[in-house]
């Protein structure tokens, strides 16, 4: 047992399962040089090989040996997973873990923690930021918040909130902007674009225009909270989310320049958990978010399409 190579044991097994070093490296979170690696260290210690040799970029094909110990040793870490799994299982029975989205966590989440402690003390959650949905399979998340289109297969979904889109821009950047107030002066300003296809600039072009708003140029980031930064630091307008930009349009850190325009998104956050009944800490949580939702009120009666 000593002198097993589990490193390169496991980076085979995903190899064999995904049928492929660049896929089973995604998986691993690891480069692909060190997949390969791994392999190559693995033939040597056995001696034999696992892999034909094949010309192209075709798909992997497995030598008997490779397909003999990639079957055994795929099979022995999934009943390694299911036994950690289970194992997860006995926390304590007021421990929930939640996942979601850093921009969500951050902007929405996160500042309605205190009233959770306030409402039920002996909850203790966890918040991690995992995108995967296939985390609730085994375990380890007990429920997620997702943004997008729901639902999801073979899970449990229902819709929490709906959103609305509309521009931001930092109050000093409006003043140096010339105040603008209608959307075709939209077409003299650099706009901020953020990743997420639900938010982009396209679907204020469509509902609002100006029809000629060049949408090329500006700079891109991969999350909500990223491009509603560099908005707060006046680097140019950002298409914001309401529900993660509300607060900071309160509080005067954002400003909307068109008013109350708005692009409604529809059912846009959604609880999602495992298909079986949930633990009644689970459940309270559940219930919680939907409580902090309501009290947030629904995005269509604060902002309106004009």
């Amino acid at each position: 047992m000593n002198e097993l190579p589990l490193n390169a044991l496991r980076a085979f097994a995903m190899v064999y399962a995904h049928g492929g070093v660049r896929a089973a490296a995604r998986e691993l979170g690891m480069a692909h040089s060190s997949v390969s690696r791994h392999l190559g260290e693995l033939d040597r210690w056995l001696g034999v090989p696992l892999l034909r040799a094949s010309a192209g970029r075709g798909a992997l094909v497995f030598t008997p040996q490779g397909d003999a110990l990639g079957g055994a040793t795929l099979a022995g870490l999934r009943t390694i997973e299911q036994a950690v799994a289970a194992l997860r299982e006995t926390r304590p029975a007021h421990a929930v873990a939640l996942s979601t989205s850093p921009s969500f966590a951050i902007r929405w989440l996160l500042p309605r923690l205190p009233a959770l402690e306030k409402a039920h003390p002996k909850i203790e959650l966890s918040v991690q930021v995992e995108q995967r949905l296939d985390a609730l399979d085994d375990g380890r998340i007990d429920l997620a918040i997702r943004m997008g289109e729901g639902p999801w297969p073979q899970l449990h979904a229902e819709p929490l909130m709906d959103d609305a889109l509309y521009p931001v821009m930092s109050p000093a950047l409006w003043q140096t902007s010339g105040r603008p107030s209608k959307p075709e002066q939209l077409a003299g300003l650099r706009l901020l674009h953020d990743r997420d296809p639900q938010a982009a600039w396209e679907l204020w072009r469509q509902a609002h225009g100006p029809a000629k708003l060049a949408l090329q140029g500006g700079a891109r980031y991969t999350s909500s909270d990223l491009v509603l930064r560099a908005a707060m630091q006046g680097q140019g307008v950002a298409l914001a989310r309401h529900r993660l930009a509300a607060d900071d349009v309160a509080n005067g850190s954002l400003l909307r320049p068109f008013g109350e325009l708005s692009v409604p998104l529809g059912s846009s956050y959604w609880v999602v958990r495992p298909s079986t009944k949930p633990r009644p800490a689970v459940a309270a949580v559940i219930d919680w978010l939907r409580w902090q939702a309501a009290g947030s009120g629904a995005a269509g009666n604060v902002v309106r399409k004009g």
